[in-house]
């Protein structure tokens, strides 16, 4: 409202912005930039490590006066790429991956023989190997908020926020490894979580958690499809509501005409292109752009943005008494060079305001709120339980673990990289923009231009896809087996199961779209959704994860807790936000500690109740019952070899993930942070070793993602190889079509090197033996092979098989 005109030649797009440079460095005359390097406003004065160039241009205040002001936001009312480029890749990557994983789930069929049952359709067979299953569980969690928020966290409260991002997300997954093993042993035949507390606390119960699961799937679901939208809107000015609806179209496809091993292999792909691309960025910030390259000069320019001493002069009435007092201030100054919460000055409630730190109380306050948060969306996600499920007992718990561990990197590495570079590089990022999840686009575009936009849009609907897929087979296995199975045909055949499964993912990809579209409608954004989940489903964690853990755990005390913490939850979330700030909005409920003070009362009240309940009246429950109350339709479980057998009746395995997943739960939210207290604000040598770390983690992760699951798949792998290119059925094919060319040439009269003979030209041919083995020559030849024996007059007859 107050600049009214820009004067800067350097308008365009973002991309023309980056590639001017350099020219806009060289004739620093013509630029406001010459004298505002050396403001107090901007970081580290007059130097290498001053800010970027490009962010800083004329305006003119409404009197007339021109001062030299940061942009008002990286993005602004442009987008770097055409419309075209957000439809191609919303639609253009759904068919993709739609025909490929369709293409591949037909390999299985035609060469490894799978047959897609009911029951293949929902839990892939229950064979699936370690590397799979963690590359699963890695796309499974990494949402449009692993990519987005984690970076956000880290532009707000710098290397705490990457950190507990991280480690507060982590161990959710590390401790279902329990969980995933007791499914194995105790609830071998189940489906869904739903059918598991059924069995045991009967169908109240079952409804009560039904609704929790259904819950989880929305939430989870609206933040993918949020933060997507916002992200292909702001990088393609793409219609944020034609893509809310259009992104859960593209997984669709494949999920219905696959199901769940559709999915997984979806999974490994999309799992590949993120990690390809976050090491990418990781290198870029670290080791390959001049801007940056080094972490150095992160340190460097991360002190400079902080430094007490950098006087911050802002461009928003909000900020002043009136509006004389924000004029008079701004031509005093002769420069802006805030806008809308950038980056400027020490970090609120951080040690020394710096971002070198993890002594950092927003930065806490959030890891606890993460914390909390995330063990709903894990353990009351039927996508992790049917991912355990479909595992091999051997593959359940150490796939957890090794997924777990595999995930840490990609909010830990990519947000150390692109979250820090963003406020390193003194980016005019709002705090909106921000809170959309824009500090990942916006750090990739100015370090690659369009080619960076293109290659976050990419990722992030890597992300998207994959767990919305997972959402999508999650969701039509609760209606399947949970409302169409038990409540209403409950002798349905395999057939029935499998078309309303297919039915359900139709209905809930559409439901997303339409919910995303109407939450964007009324202001909701990812962040928001993010931060409130753990008030809504906090309180159904700790009944769901002692149905199969504890046997005194009894019904009335599971769904009183789950209900009655979830009101108390809302209720202290609504009444703190007022204490605050006197009113309840959506920017006061989204506030830290209204936020903290909801999530906790919704996990520890629950589990007050649960516990106390059940110790007061136990059911006593005989886990024996379970097997028994659960049963398959068109299927039978796979014939385990002996070591897998082992798996199950002994304790080993919940032994081994209860002390590894205990480990390193203690390791990621109590060692490591108490560890780094020591060392206050971070020197050059402890932020070049918290670096060096985030690099390693992120590179290990990449390959053991990338190549383990194909290391143990090789023999599959290789069978459908050989199928493709060598087996009978081609040859026969190839050698027909050879034959019928060589006839209509010898017809049209055109020399042969070699004069064919009608009825005897199959026997002299080197693969004679594949065509007797597959369906014989449609010409049955007669005579004599080329050893003089007599053909059969059936020649497969004559073919040891």
């Amino acid at each position: 409202a107050y600049c009214v005109k820009r004067t800067e030649d350097l308008r365009g797009s973002r991309s023309a912005k980056v590639a001017a440079m350099a020219e806009a460095v060289a004739n620093v005359t013509d630029a406001c930039y010459s004298a505002a390097k050396n403001w107090s406003g901007v970081p580290f004065q007059g130097n290498a490590y001053s800010g970027m160039p490009e962010y800083y241009s004329n305006y003119a205040l409404p009197d007339g006066t021109v001062v030299c002001a940061k942009d008002k936001s990286f993005f602004g009312d442009e987008t770097l790429l055409s419309e075209g480029v957000g439809y191609a890749i919303v639609l253009g990557f759904g068919v993709f991956f739609s025909l490929l994983t369709s293409f591949m789930v037909f390999l299985e069929k035609r060469y490894v023989g799978v047959n897609i049952s009911s029951e293949f359709f929902n839990t892939a067979g229950r064979d699936i190997k370690t590397g799979l299953t963690a590359t699963v569980i890695v796309s499974q969690w990494t949402w449009a908020a692993t990519l987005l928020q984690s970076s956000n966290v880290a532009w707000a409260y710098g290397v705490s926020g990457p950190f507990w991002y991280a480690s507060g997300a982590t161990i959710q997954v590390l401790l279902f490894g329990i969980l995933a093993i007791e499914v194995k042993r105790k609830a071998a035949t189940a489906h869904t979580i739903c059918e598991i507390i059924d069995a045991r606390w009967g169908p109240t119960a079952h409804k009560v958690f039904l609704y929790f699961c259904f819950l989880t799937n929305i939430i989870v679901s609206a933040m993918l499809v949020l933060g997507g939208a916002a992200t292909v809107n702001a990088l393609t000015s793409m219609d944020i509501e034609a893509a809310s609806f259009l992104i859960p179209m593209g997984v669709i496809l494949y999920t219905m005409a696959g199901g769940l091993k559709a999915t997984f292999l979806a999974s490994y792909f999309h799992t590949a292109v993120i990690f390809a691309v976050l090491c990418l960025m990781v290198f870029i910030v670290y080791a390959g752009d001049d801007d940056l390259g080094s972490s150095t000069r992160v340190y460097k320019r991360l002190k400079g943005v902080a430094s007490a001493n950098r006087v911050c002069v802002s461009g928003e009435l909000d900020d002043y008494a009136n509006e004389t007092v924000m004029m008079n201030t701004i031509k005093e100054a002769g420069y802006i060079s805030t806008w809308d919460g950038h980056n400027c000055g020490p970090v609120a409630d951080n040690r020394d305001g710096e971002y070198l730190t993890m002594l950092s109380n927003g930065g806490l306050k959030f890891g606890i709120i993460n914390i909390v948060g995330n063990f709903g969306t894990v353990f009351v996600d039927q996508s992790y339980w049917q991912s355990a499920i479909a595992a091999k007992p051997s593959s359940s718990y150490k796939g957890y673990l090794l997924g777990g561990l595999c995930w840490f990197a990609i909010p830990f590495s990519l947000a150390t990289a692109v979250g820090l570079a963003s406020v390193a590089l003194d980016l005019p990022v709002t705090a909106g923009e921000a809170g959309a999840g824009l500090v990942p686009p916006a750090t990739a575009v100015h370090f690659m231009g369009e080619g960076g936009g293109i290659l976050m849009a990419i990722m992030l609907f890597m992300a998207i896809t994959s767990t919305g897929s997972a959402e999508q087979i999650a969701v039509s296995s609760l209606v399947s087996y949970d409302i169409y199975r038990k409540y209403i045909n409950p002798q349905a055949t395999g057939e029935d199961i499998l078309r309303i499964s297919r039915y359900a993912i139709l209905g809930f990809g559409t439901f997303m779209g339409i919910l995303s579209v109407i939450l964007y409608q009324i202001d909701i954004s990812l962040g928001f959704v993010y931060l409130m989940m753990g008030v809504f489903i906090g309180s159904s964690v700790i009944p769901v994860a002692l149905v199969l853990t504890w046997s005194k755990a009894n019904a009335v005390g599971a769904m009183a807790g789950a209900i009655m913490g979830q009101i108390l939850a809302i209720i202290c979330w609504t009444v703190s936000a007022a204490a605050y700030d006197g009113e309840v909005t959506i920017d006061t409920l989204g506030k830290n500690d209204p936020m903290l003070i909801g999530n906790l009362i919704a996990i520890l009240s629950s589990g007050t109740i649960h516990i106390i309940w059940s110790l007061i009246a136990p059911q006593n429950y005989d886990f024996k019952e379970m097997a028994a109350a659960i049963t398959l339709i068109d299927d039978k479980l796979p014939e385990y070899d002996e070591a897998e057998q082992n798996e199950l009746l002994t304790g080993h395995a919940k032994r081994w993930i209860s002390m590894w997943g205990g480990l390193f739960t203690v390791i990621m939210i109590i060692v490591w942070p108490v560890l780094s207290i020591p060392a206050g604000v971070f020197t050059e040598g402890y932020f070049e070793l918290w670096v060096f770390i985030s690099i390693i983690w992120g590179v290990v992760a990449t390959l053991v993602c990338i190549l383990l699951p194909v290391y143990e798949s090789r023999v599959g792998i290789m069978t459908v190889m050989k199928g493709l290119f060598f087996n009978d059925d081609l040859h026969y094919r190839l050698d027909d079509v050879d034959y019928k060319l060589e006839v209509m040439m010898s017809h049209m009269g055109i020399a042969l090197k070699k004069p064919i003979d009608v009825d005897t030209s199959f026997h002299g041919d080197p693969s004679y033996r594949a065509k007797l083995i597959s369906q014989g020559p449609q010409v049955k030849p007669t005579g004599k092979d080329v050893s003089g024996k007599a053909m059969n007059e059936n020649p497969v007859s004559s073919v040891g098989m």
